[in-house]
């Protein structure tokens, strides 16, 4: 049997060299490569031809959730662990519900990245025994409080398209129109015509409320 190839994103250069020491050192696992951001973790699944991708949730250009979406869609051989340093139930469902195969905590113990690598390449889902505990948690909790006015702000993955969370994040990072239209080969007008549909939809009319909600909603992380 062939050895399980893995790749590794995260825009923390010392936390990849960590996981890559780690996974050397476990039989039947390789590394083929490692990115530092979103779009390059696309570039390179491309590239390798990995079995499982290793994706931060909170990285640049694309951060976790929207690459595994995209890795869902375009690489169905592929399988997606997120790592994380949030235990909280709408992070997980969001990665789920994208196509995620596990979420592991950042700060699990070492051999659980060997127990979840090698479950989700039989096609099982892991979570994190703490994940777990904490949706079980929640969702309890959940049943037995009253309805709440429903706010649906973290679910930003119904409320905009894959393209506008893209230029939402870029927005949020910090980046002009013309950066943003240059990265993404777009004409300057296009861009800015996803932002107003950005605004409109989700009701924000200013470029602060627009880095606010990003954080809020965990497409990038506090700045």
């Amino acid at each position: 049997m062939s050895d399980i190839k893995v790749l590794i994103a995260d825009d923390h250069a010392l936390l990849r060299a960590g996981i890559r020491e780690l996974l050397q050192n476990m039989n039947g696992i390789e590394v083929v490569g490692e990115a530092a951001n979103g779009r390059e973790a696309l570039e390179k699944i491309n590239e390798c031809s990995p079995d499982i991708v290793l994706l931060d949730i909170a990285m640049s250009e694309l951060n976790g959730l929207e690459v595994a979406e995209r890795v869902h869609k375009d690489f169905p051989l592929v399988s997606v662990i997120i790592l994380s340093m949030y235990a909280n139930e709408e992070y997980v469902l969001q990665a789920l519900k994208v196509g995620a195969y596990g979420y592991l905590l950042k700060d699990s113990a070492p051999n659980e990245l060997e127990i979840a690598i090698k479950a989700v390449v039989k096609g099982d889902t892991y979570l994190s025994p703490l994940v777990s505990k904490t949706l079980v948690t929640d969702y309890l909790k959940r049943i037995n409080e009253k309805p709440l006015e429903e706010k649906n702000e973290s679910n930003v993955f119904i409320k905009l398209t894959s393209r506008q969370r893209e230029i939402l994040q870029l927005i949020a990072e910090g980046n002009s129109t013309k950066t943003i239209a240059i990265k993404l080969h777009l004409s300057a007008k296009t861009v800015e015509s996803h932002r107003m549909k950005i605004m409109e939809r989700l009701a924000i009319h200013d470029i602060p409320g627009l880095v606010r909600y990003a954080i809020r909603t965990g497409i990038i992380s506090s700045l």
